[in-house]
C-alpha cells in the first residue's frame, strides 16, 4: 500500500472516531438520560456485539479529555470526576496507593487503574469507591482511585542487575515496587556485562505496551563481587557517602582542641565525676552522664556534645548535614552526618578530654519527679568511657573483676540502676508504652558474609541510658514549650480508631481485650502488654500492637508522645547523628545568650517546618536502607541452610501464605501453594488460615516448625515450608 494511501485511511479512521465521539457525548448530555453501564449505552444505542470494544475506546477517551466520568458503578455520566492530587506509592504486587498531604487516609489504586505511574510520582486522580462496608471480615474497605495522569517523576535513576542480550541489555530493578525491566539500548550499557550491578539513568519511563529505557550511569561491581550487595543499597537509597571537598576542608579548619577562648562563660564541670556509656563499638560518643545524691534527691546530668559550636548555621557543613538528616547505620558501615573528623574527634566526648557541652542537670525526687533543671552552656572532662556490657557485668552479675577495675564508679552505678528504675516506673505509671522487641545483631566476618544472626537483647545499661536521655529530652520540651518559642518537638498521634478496632478484634482471638471506644489511651495498651508479658503469644501481641500505631514524626507543633504518654517530647540527645538535635540546641542556645529578639524568632518559625519535614523524609530513607541491609543478609545466611529445619511463630497471615519468624529474628514466607491443600480459606477477621482438605489450621502466634525451601537475593525473600511431622499443627475440622 502507498503511503498517501496509508494516510488517507488513517485520516479517515480518525474521523469516524471523532464522530462516533460526538454521537455517545450528544446521547450522554440528553436531557432525558440516565446514568448508564457501557453495556446498557450499547443496547440502547443497538451497537452490535463485535463493535463493543470500539465503544469502550470512545467511553475511554470521552473519560481522559474529561467530558465524562464513569461512577464507582461503572455509570458514565456528563462532566467530569473531582480530579485530586497526591504522591504514588507502589507495591511489588502491582498494586499502590495514593497519599494526599494533609489526610489521614490513602487511596487505594488497582493494579490496573496506576496509569504506568512510578514510586514517588506526583498523580492526578479520581476517586472511583468510596468507603464502604467490606464483604469480608466485617469492618470497611478502604477508598479506591484511579490515577487519570502523572504531574512529575521523581524517580530519575534506578539501581538494579545488567543482563545482556544479543543487541540491547536490559536492567532487573532492586526495587520490587519498579515492576518493570529498564530497557537498555545498544552502546548505553557503559561497558556492563551480565551479573554488573548498575545505577541506571531514566530517558523514558515507557507507556502501556512498552519497558521503560534508560542508559548505565554507573557501574557499582559484579553481584559476587564482596560489598556490591551493600553499595547497591546505598545507591538505591540515593544515600550519599562521600561530603564534598569544602565540606571536609571546612571540617578540617573548625576541628581545634578546646581552648581557654572557648571555655570562657561556659558552667565549668570538668571536677565531676561522669562517664560515657555506649556500645564497644561506638566512636561517636554524644552523651554523657554524671550522678550525685542532694538532699535525699538524685542530681541527674546529661551532658550532650554541643556540636552547633562547630557548624555554624548556613555553613557548608551545616548545609550538607541538613542534607543527610541523620547517620545511617548499616550492618557493614556507617553513613555520618557529619566527617568523622568531627563526630568521631573534637565533637566525641572522649575520656580524659576537655569537650564543650550543652547539659541538663535535672534533681529527681525518689518518686521519680523532676522538682528542679538547669540548661546550660558546659565545658566537661568524662571520667571513663564504659560500654553496656561492662556496666551490666557491674549491676546485673556483681562480676568482681570489673567490679574492682571501676571501683571509684561502682557508687555511682548502683545510684543510677536506683534512679533508672525509678524513672522507668513513673512513666509506666502515667500509661508510657515500652516494646521491647529484640534486634538483630549480626556477625559478619572479613568479606562481609554473615556468619551468625541472634536477637540482641536490652540489658540494665542500655535501659538506665535509655531512661536518662528520655527524661532529659521531656525535660528541654518541656521548658521550651513554656517559653513559648519556635522549637522542634518529636511527636506521636494517637492512633486511628480503625486500627484499634482491628487490633481489638484480632487480640481477641487470644482471650485479650482492650477498650474501643471514644479513642484509646497508652495506659490501655500498656496494660495489654503487661497482661502478655512471659506468655507464647507476648512477641505477637507487642508486634500487633505496635502495628496499630503511627509513625512518630518532627514538627514544630507541641501535640504530644502517645507512645511515651507525654504531653512534651523533644530529640535533644543525638545532635551528631540527628539533625533535628542540633536544630534545637542553636535555638536553646540563642535563648540563653539572649539573642532570641523578634527577627530570631520569625527566622526560626520560617525554617522550623522545612526541617521537620526534612528530617522525617531522611529518617525514613535510612530506616528503609537500614531494613534493607538486615534483609539482605538474613538471606544469604538462610541460602547456606537450604532444607534446614527451625522452630518459629506464625507472625503474620495474608491471602498468599503465612509469615513464621524463627528465633533469630529471621522471617520467611510459606506460600499458599506449599500447604498441601488445593486451595485454603481466608478468615480476615480471625487472622488465620485454614486448609480447604486436610483442614490444618494456621493462626497468627502459632508455634511451628519450618523447612528452608530457598531465597531469592534479588528479591530479599526467604521461602519456607511447613514440616509435616510438626505436631504442633492443628487438625481440628470444627476449628
Amino acid at each position: 500500500m502507498k503511503k498517501t494511501d496509508r494516510k488517507r485511511n488513517t485520516s479517515e479512521k480518525d474521523s469516524v472516531f471523532e464522530k462516533r465521539k460526538k454521537v455517545i457525548y450528544d446521547f450522554i448530555c440528553d436531557d432525558l438520560y440516565v446514568p448508564m453501564k457501557a453495556k446498557e449505552i450499547a443496547a440502547v444505542l443497538q451497537v452490535p456485539k463485535e463493535q463493543r470494544e470500539d465503544l469502550r475506546a470512545v467511553l475511554d477517551a470521552l473519560e481522559a479529555e474529561g467530558k465524562i466520568f464513569v461512577s464507582a458503578k461503572g455509570k458514565y455520566t456528563k462532566g467530569q470526576a473531582k480530579r485530586l492530587t497526591g504522591t504514588f506509592q507502589a507495591h511489588a504486587r502491582g498494586f499502590g496507593f495514593v497519599i494526599r498531604e494533609g489526610e489521614t487516609e490513602d487511596v487505594f489504586i488497582p493494579e490496573e487503574q496506576t496509569c504506568g505511574a512510578f514510586q514517588g510520582d506526583e498523580v492526578e486522580f479520581i476517586i472511583t469507591r468510596q468507603k464502604e462496608s467490606a464483604s469480608l471480615g466485617g469492618g470497611e474497605r478502604r477508598m479506591e482511585g484511579k490515577i487519570v495522569k502523572i504531574l512529575s517523576h521523581t524517580t530519575t535513576r534506578i539501581v538494579g542487575l545488567y543482563e545482556k542480550s544479543k543487541r540491547f541489555g536490559f536492567v532487573r530493578p532492586d526495587d520490587q515496587r519498579v515492576l518493570k525491566d529498564i530497557y537498555i539500548p545498544e552502546g548505553k550499557e557503559k561497558g556492563a556485562v551480565s551479573g554488573h550491578k548498575v545505577v541506571v539513568e531514566l530517558t523514558s519511563y515507557g507507556g502501556q505496551d512498552m519497558k521503560p529505557e534508560g542508559k548505565v550511569a554507573e557501574i557499582i561491581g559484579h553481584i559476587n563481587d564482596p560489598g556490591t550487595d551493600i553499595l547497591s543499597i546505598v545507591k538505591g537509597y540515593d544515600l550519599p557517602m562521600e561530603f564534598p571537598e569544602r565540606v571536609m576542608n571546612q571540617a578540617e579548619r573548625v576541628a581545634k582542641d578546646v581552648s581557654e577562648a572557648d571555655m570562657a562563660g561556659r558552667l565549668d564541670l570538668r571536677d565531676w565525676q561522669m562517664v560515657t556509656i555506649d556500645g564497644e563499638d561506638a566512636k561517636d560518643l554524644d552523651d554523657a552522664v554524671s550522678l550525685t545524691m542532694e538532699n535525699g534527691n538524685y542530681k541527674l546530668g546529661v551532658h550532650i556534645a554541643d556540636v552547633t559550636n562547630y557548624v555554624q548555621e548556613k555553613s557548608a557543613l551545616d548545609r550538607e548535614a541538613l542534607k543527610r538528616g541523620t547517620s545511617v547505620y548499616l550492618v557493614d558501615r556507617v553513613i555520618p552526618m557529619l566527617p568523622h573528623t568531627l563526630s568521631n574527634g573534637i565533637c566525641s566526648l572522649n575520656a580524659g578530654e576537655n569537650r564543650l557541652a550543652l547539659s541538663c542537670i535535672m534533681t529527681v525526687t525518689p518518686k521519680g519527679d523532676v522538682i528542679d533543671h538547669q540548661i546550660a552552656e558546659t565545658v566537661i572532662r568524662v571520667d571513663e568511657r564504659m560500654s553496656y556490657t561492662s556496666v551490666a557485668k557491674i549491676l546485673e552479675t556483681q562480676d568482681e573483676a570489673e567490679r574492682d577495675k571501676y571501683r571509684t564508679l561502682v557508687p555511682m552505678f548502683e545510684q543510677m540502676a536506683e534512679l533508672s528504675h525509678i524513672i522507668r516506673e513513673h512513666r509506666k505509671q502515667r500509661g508510657s508504652i515500652d516494646f521491647d522487641f529484640p534486634e538483630t545483631k549480626m556477625v559478619l566476618d572479613e568479606n562481609g558474609r554473615p556468619i551468625d544472626i541472634k536477637p540482641y537483647e536490652r540489658n540494665t545499661a542500655t535501659k538506665m541510658i535509655e531512661d536518662f536521655m528520655l527524661l532529659a529530652n521531656e525535660t528541654v520540651a518541656e521548658e521550651y514549650f513554656w517559653r513559648e518559642l519556635p522549637f522542634l518537638y518529636r511527636t506521636h498521634e494517637t492512633p486511628d480508631d480503625e486500627k484499634i478496632k482491628k487490633l481489638s478484634t484480632l487480640i481477641n482471638n487470644f482471650g485479650y481485650h482492650i477498650h474501643v471506644g471514644n479513642g484509646v489511651r497508652p495506659m490501655e495498651v500498656q496494660k495489654l502488654l503487661g497482661k502478655a508479658e512471659g506468655t507464647p503469644e507476648e512477641a505477637l501481641i507487642d508486634r500487633l500492637a505496635l502495628r496499630s500505631m503511627k509513625q512518630a514524626k518532627y514538627s514544630p507543633e507541641n501535640t504530644g508522645h502517645f507512645g511515651l504518654a507525654a504531653k512534651y517530647y523533644t530529640h535533644f540527645t543525638s545532635p551528631i547523628r540527628r539533625y533535628p538535635d542540633l536544630q534545637i540546641h542553636r535555638i536553646i542556645k540563642d535563648d540563653l545568650r539572649g539573642r532570641m529578639r523578634e527577627e530570631r524568632i520569625a527566622h526560626y518559625e520560617k525554617i522550623l517546618p522545612e526541617v521537620a519535614l526534612q528530617s522525617c523524609v531522611t529518617e525514613r530513607r535510612a530506616e528503609e536502607a537500614e531494613r534493607e541491609t538486615v534483609k539482605l543478609k538474613k538471606v544469604e545466611y538462610m541460602k547456606e541452610r537450604i532444607g534446614e529445619e527451625f522452630d518459629g511463630v506464625i507472625s503474620g497471615i495474608t491471602r498468599w501464605g503465612a509469615y513464621v519468624e524463627l528465633e533469630n529474628t529471621i522471617e520467611g514466607l510459606v506460600h499458599v501453594t506449599n500447604m498441601y491443600d488445593d486451595h485454603y480459606e481466608y478468615f480476615e477477621e480471625q487472622y488465620e488460615l485454614i486448609g480447604a482438605h486436610t483442614r490444618n489450621v494456621y493462626k497468627l502466634g502459632q508455634p511451628v516448625r519450618v523447612r528452608v525451601l530457598g531465597v531469592d537475593r534479588l528479591q530479599r525473600t526467604i521461602d519456607f515450608e511447613f514440616c509435616e511431622a510438626d505436631s504442633r499443627q492443628q487438625s481440628d475440622r470444627e476449628s
